[in-house]
């Protein structure tokens, strides 16, 4: 018998994903993304200026802080203050690079782009949905820009998206939840732009391997995945 998915869905089926703009008052793009039950609050800054090694070049920069509140698991999370943990670190990093990938620094000019995701519920795909949401609240602060009149036109030159996907009893599954998460012998989660070409995959063996034709499986679902939740992103922003 194939594994029961905890919730009712079919194996290629992602959790109702929602995006709620301008979800706070002061930040240039505000969104909470909520896919099933987790939830992140993704907020954007934008200032002028950029790292010393882009200094001159008229070239932009994008970076990402995330963080799991204390009240986001069953267990309080405790703060992370001046030492962040391994995971945070890889995290942040990875929802820096695969904003980046959808920007036209040139035309962004020398400024940086501040993305906060900040989790206010942790139900898994906490950095999935940090990437998807955080799309949505820099398209909404880069427009706010070009409405100003101090960008000609918004630098986003494609979308980008995430989803995990995982191996139950040898079968692929989409949008894990957390039962499915810490149950899945294998985890991944796949990153691609509105092209549907691959900006990251991170994939690991909780428990033994797996094969190139189950990656292939992996990438197939991911794909479909992703596709969904790029129609819901082009939704979100003409509303």
């Amino acid at each position: 018998m194939s594994f029961q998915r905890p919730d009712g869905r079919q194996p290629n089926q992602i959790r109702p994903i929602s995006f709620d703009r301008e979800f706070t008052k002061f930040a240039s793009g505000s969104v909470l993304a909520k896919s099933g039950d987790t939830q992140v609050l993704c907020s954007v800054t934008i200032k002028p200026g950029v790292p010393r090694f882009l200094e001159n070049t008229g070239q932009g920069w994008l970076t990402a802080e995330y963080r799991m509140l204390p009240g986001s698991t069953p267990q309080r999370q405790e703060r992370e203050f001046m030492k962040l943990s391994g995971r945070t670190q890889e995290i942040q990093r990875l929802i820096g690079r695969s904003l980046r990938s959808c920007l036209d620094m040139q035309l962004l000019g020398e400024r940086t782009i501040l993305v906060d995701a900040d989790v206010l519920q942790a139900d898994a795909g906490t950095r999935t949905t940090s990437i998807t949401g955080g799309f949505v609240a820099v398209a909404d602060a880069l427009n706010k820009l070009v409405q100003k009149g101090d960008l000609v036109r918004s630098p986003i030159i494609r979308q980008v998206a995430a989803v995990s996907v995982g191996l139950l009893e040898g079968e692929p599954f989409l949008d894990l939840n957390y039962l499915e998460d810490v149950a899945a012998e294998i985890d991944c989660n796949v990153v691609m732009n509105g092209d549907l070409n691959i900006i990251e995959i991170q994939g690991t063996a909780e428990e033994g391997s797996f094969s190139r034709s189950q990656l292939n499986q992996i990438l197939d679902l991911a794909e479909t995945g992703i596709q969904e939740l790029l129609e819901a992103q082009r939704q979100a922003l003409v509303e």
